[in-house]
C-alpha cells in the first residue's frame, strides 16, 4: 500500500480530542452515568484520551471499559480456539448512557457487532458514538454522534490511525490499495 497523505498529525489528534470530549459534556449536561466504552483495539486508548480530557474539564472520572467485538462479528469464517469473551469488560450498563468509541467508521459493520455485544452486558438508558475518523461508505443506518474528522474516501482507499498507545506515532494516513 502507499500512502497518499497525512490526514491528522498529532495535534489534530489532540484538538478532535479535546473537541469530541467537549461535546460529549455538552450533549449529556455533564457526565453523570456517561460511561465510555472503548471498542477493541484503537478505540480502547481513543476513550481513555477522552476520558482523561472529560477530567481536565469536568474534574470528575468517568469509567472506561473495554468491549472485544470478535465473537459478534459478521465477517468471521471461523472462531479462534480461546476466544475473548470480554473479561475486561465489567460494570452495570443498565439505565447507564454509553458512549461507544472507535477510531474509524466505515460500513458501520463493527458498529453493529458492538451494540449486540454492548446488549449482551445489559440494557443502556442510550447509546452514542463516537470515531476519530469517519470514512463514509455505510452499509447499515448507524450515524456517529461525534467526530473527529470527515474523511470522504474510494473504496481503494485505506485509512490507518495510529496512536501512540498501540504503534508509537500519533498519526491518521491515508493509503491506497
Amino acid at each position: 500500500m502507499i500512502t497518499k497523505a497525512v490526514l491528522m498529525d498529532q495535534k489534530a489528534i489532540f484538538r478532535a480530542t479535546t473537541r469530541i470530549a467537549n461535546e460529549i459534556i455538552e450533549r449529556n449536561k455533564g457526565i453523570k452515568d456517561v460511561i465510555l466504552v472503548g471498542i477493541k483495539t484503537r478505540g480502547v486508548p481513543f476513550s481513555k484520551r477522552i476520558a482523561e480530557k472529560i477530567y481536565e474539564i469536568e474534574d470528575e472520572r468517568v469509567p472506561v471499559y473495554t468491549l472485544d467485538i470478535s465473537l459478534y462479528r459478521d465477517d468471521l469464517k471461523k472462531i479462534d480456539v480461546n476466544p475473548v469473551l470480554n473479561q475486561e469488560f465489567e460494570g452495570n450498563v443498565d439505565d447507564k448512557t454509553i458512549i461507544l468509541i472507535d477510531d474509524v467508521i466505515y460500513t458501520g459493520r463493527t458498529v453493529r457487532a458492538a451494540l449486540d455485544a454492548l446488549m449482551d452486558k445489559g440494557r443502556p438508558n442510550k447509546v452514542q458514538l463516537a470515531v476519530l475518523v469517519d470514512r463514509g461508505h455505510r452499509e447499515l443506518p448507524i450515524r456517529p454522534d461525534y467526530v473527529g474528522k470527515n474523511v470522504p474516501t474510494s473504496k481503494s482507499e485505506v485509512i490507518s490511525v495510529k496512536l501512540i498507545e498501540t504503534d508509537g506515532i500519533d498519526e491518521v494516513v491515508i493509503m491506497e490499495k
